[in-house]
């Protein structure tokens, strides 16, 4: 495994639901930074939204391409990423639910809000991660965690992040978003090299600030589930929606559309 996972990174996955793994996909670099490259010459239907007319900058914002950008298939069935992600989750099996990429060019002034993704996401479970890699080196404009979120007893309220309205219906199911920096809660952040990932829950709040650098920041994010992970209902359109998936609550992700990558 090129990527080293200790007990230590294992306890602070748990811990804090956020943990550095350094070089996961140090020697996959350039077939990341070609396939972003092909994505945002051809990005898909679900290419979103995240600037306001007159924001400086250029945010690019996609999901859900492996089966169409051959770099992120590779990436995703051939890199260690599975192993590293069943030793964090302490998962016998990991299944792929999606892939993302998020660029932040030079100048991208607007942070992405904080948020916890769960409450997007048709899939709950306690062993579920997200890697989040930078395609360039970061100082700045790094992934920021807040340590232990990801136990917190309510889910963080979700919401549109272009015109800050309630995701569902029902705020009241759902804490308030906090301001972590005003709040003093411990914020994790790393300063990271190319192919080194931040490993996180879904139920882990974070963001990242603008990109005021002159270098590109473009990532790469893989989302992937364990063992106990299974289809939940949600009051709306869950993102990413995936239509006509045919699940019912409590079912595994169907593994044509969702593939068990280990065992």
């Amino acid at each position: 495994m090129a990527a080293v996972v200790t007990e230590a990174m294992v306890a602070a996955f748990q811990r804090d639901g956020a943990v550095l793994v350094k070089g996961l996909w140090a020697e996959w670099v350039e077939t990341l930074r070609a396939g972003v490259a092909r994505n945002m010459e051809n990005p898909s239907a679900a290419q979103m939204a995240t600037l306001k007319p007159g924001e400086p900058g250029l945010f690019f914002d996609d999901y859900c391409n492996w089966t169409r950008i051959p770099e992120f298939e590779q990436v995703i069935r051939q890199s260690d990423v599975a192993d590293v992600a069943a030793r964090l989750m302490q998962s016998e099996t990991v299944q792929l639910f999606h892939d993302h990429v998020l660029v932040k060019e030079p100048g991208t002034a607007k942070p992405t809000p904080w948020h916890t993704d769960g409450p997007y996401y048709f899939v709950q479970g306690r062993q579920t991660v997200s890697f989040w890699s930078p395609l360039d080196p970061v100082r700045e404009a790094s992934l920021r965690c807040v340590a232990g979120s990801h136990l917190w007893e309510k889910d963080v309220l979700p919401t549109r992040w272009l015109s800050q309205t309630d995701f569902y219906p029902d705020a009241g199911d759902y804490m308030p978003i906090p301001d972590p920096d005003a709040e003093g809660l411990r914020v994790l952040e790393w300063e990271m090299e190319p192919g080194d990932a931040v490993a996180f829950h879904y139920r882990t709040l974070h963001g990242a600030r603008g990109n005021t650098t002159a270098n590109r920041r473009r990532a790469f994010s893989l989302r992937l589930v364990g063992d106990d992970a299974r289809y939940v209902s949600r009051p709306g359109p869950t993102s990413p929606p995936f239509p006509g998936h045919g699940m019912t609550p409590g079912e595994r992700l169907r593994e044509d559309w969702f593939p068990v990558l280990k065992p």
